[in-house]
This record gives structure tokens, C-alpha cells and sequence, in this order.
């Protein structure tokens, strides 16, 4: 039955599953998706119609969309072409990642799908207010340079590629950290109280820039990280994920079918994962605009299959 794209976020919401997979072509509406599934969760209050974000929205939910990236853009000095930054804007969970946990992790996961040699240096800034600064640091701009043994070559401008694998980067060092965080199952026993309502994360194509090889490391990187995620008895973190990349979707199909048993001895949950904990999808949009969402757990997705049907029906 056809839906609007609220009802299509409804149904997500109301499943009872940890992870939701959804395939979807590019132009059908993955990241209109993803923030009406945003307010279903946390839907506006009046201060976020005025442009402020508000800790019921932070906290509830984490995304990554074309929005995401947007916090990021370049100056490119075109003056002197010689100090290229790219900018970043002020956002509760970028300086919270790297105040509270440094850049390493961030380094690590950004060269493993680019290049050893490319390196991130964030620059730090007092944070003012009141024409007064308040002992806490904000990181407004990161540069980037080549590092080969002794030599450097000085900043330079990475490409939209790269650009968008190091906010993915930062994204998934961030998943990580609220991950472990949340592996407590004991509120008043975390280290970090600011996690403690969050109910999903919605991830919306994380791979456009990546090659095969690169695309499969972070396919299962990410099925891994996410079947190790608190979850029991229907109370722990639960993912979103869509993707029109067709390798992607199957990696993460194929491991999603399988189970992760807890390694803790009579640990609860015994199983960390259980492949019924899954449900994978296929979102097409009809002409009048509405939208179908197909289950799809039969058989990995076959593309080219499913884009001669669409072809013989239109």
C-alpha cells in the first residue's frame, strides 16, 4: 500500500527491530526520509523553528545525511592560495568528541578508508561568551596535509571524496564512542550521562565516495559495530540505514544474517545479535509521489534484476 513518506517513517519507528536496512535509488527521497523519521522521534519545538536545535532532538536521536555535511565547508584563501581550511560549524557533538576523546580514532577510521599518509590537524579556539572566555574549547577548522617521513606538503585542499570520508569519519568515531558508553546497561555507571535517551541512529548513505574495497570495509566495520550494540528485550539502540549503493546494501544483508553470541559467560543477552533482530527493505517511489516500502528478506538484492523490472513496468 502506498505511503507518504511520514507514514513510511511511522512504520519504521513502529517496528521492533535493532536494524532496519532499506534500499533505495538515488532521487526517491532517502534523505527527506531521514528527517521526517528525525521528527517522528523529536519533533520540533518552537526553538528549533527559529534554527536552534534543542536537547530533546540531540539527544533522542543521531543522524547522517546531506545535512551532516553541509556542517562543513571550505575557505579556500583564495588570496594567497597557500591556507586552506575546511570550516567547521559549531555543533554540540563535534567538540564533545573531540574535548572528551580526542582526535586518534578519528585519524585512524579516516586514513583506513583513504590513505596512511593523509593527515587531519584540528585547530582548537577558546570558547567566548560575554567577551569572556570559559575554559572550554571549540575546533572551528581542520587542515589537512600529506606527511611522508620527514617530509610535508603542506596544507593543501582534499577532494569532495575524501571531504565527505572524513565526515563519515568523524560520525563513526563518534557512533563508537556513544556505543561503548551505552554498553553499560547501568545509567548511573556510564562515564557519559548526555546519551542516556538516546533511542536511534539513522544513517543515510555513507559510501558515495568510496571505492569496492573501501565500500566492504565499512560495510562490515559498521554491521559489526552495530550487532555489538546494547540491545535486549527490545530496550538498546536501534538503526536506521539506507544506501542506493547495491554492494553496500548486500554486504550489510549478508551480515546482518549473522548471529554474534555473547562472549561473557552466562552473559546477558547470551546473543549479542540475532539475525530476526534485522529487517531489510526496498523503498520505491510511485508516480503520484507516494512511496512503497518492500520487505526484502528473502535473498540478497539483486540490482540489475530489480532494474529490469522497474524498466518493463515504466
Amino acid at each position: 500500500m502506498s505511503k507518504t513518506l511520514e507514514q513510511v517513517a511511522q512504520q519504521l519507528k513502529g517496528a521492533n527491530k535493532k536494524v532496519q536496512l532499506i534500499y533505495a535509488f538515488n532521487g526517491t527521497g532517502k534523505t527527506r526520509l531521514s528527517l521526517a523519521f528525525k521528527k517522528e522521534i523529536a519533533p520540533k519545538s518552537s526553538d528549533e523553528e527559529s534554527g536552534e536545535e534543542t536537547e530533546l532532538s540531540r539527544s533522542r536521536i543521531l543522524y547522517y545525511n546531506a545535512f551532516t555535511e553541509d556542517l562543513f565547508y571550505w575557505d579556500n584563501d583564495l588570496n594567497n592560495d597557500r591556507e586552506p581550511k575546511l570550516k567547521i560549524q559549531p555543533n554540540t557533538f563535534t567538540d564533545w568528541i573531540l574535548r572528551e576523546r580526542g582526535d586518534t580514532d578519528i585519524i585512524k577510521n579516516f586514513q583506513r578508508y583513504t590513505n596512511d599518509k593523509l593527515m587531519p590537524l584540528f585547530h582548537e579556539s577558546d570558547v567566548i561568551r560575554s567577551g569572556k572566555k570559559t575554559g572550554e574549547k571549540t575546533y572551528p577548522e581542520v587542515t589537512f596535509s600529506f606527511e611522508t617521513g620527514s617530509e610535508s606538503s603542506g596544507k593543501l585542499k582534499i577532494s569532495k571524496g575524501e571531504e565527505r570520508n572524513f565526515v563519515w569519519s568523524i560520525f563513526y568515531t563518534l557512533l563508537q564512542e556513544v556505543i561503548s558508553i551505552l554498553s553499560e546497561p547501568q545509567p548511573d555507571k556510564r562515564d557519559d550521562d548526555q546519551f542516556d535517551k538516546l533511542e536511534y541512529v539513522f544513517i543515510d548513505d555513507p559510501v558515495s565516495s568510496l571505492d569496492d574495497t573501501h565500500l566492504i570495509e565499512l560495510a562490515v566495520d559498521l554491521a559489526n559495530l552495530i550487532k555489538r550494540s546494547h540491545y535486549h528485550e527490545g530496550k538498546g539502540l536501534r538503526f536506521v540505514i539506507t544506501t542506493h549503493s547495491p554492494l553496500f546494501y548486500n554486504v550489510l544483508h549478508n551480515e546482518l544474517n549473522n548471529d554474534i553470541k555473547n562472549p561473557v559467560q552466562d552473559g546477558i543477552p547470551a546473543w549479542l545479535y540475532k539475525r530476526g533482530q534485522s529487517e531489510k527493505y526496498r523503498l520505491e517511489k510511485q508516480a503520484d509521489g507516494t512511496f512503497e516500502l518492500f520487505t526484502s528478506n528473502d535473498h540478497p538484492f539483486s540490482y540489475h534484476f530489480f532494474y529490469c523490472q522497474k524498466c518493463v513496468r515504466l
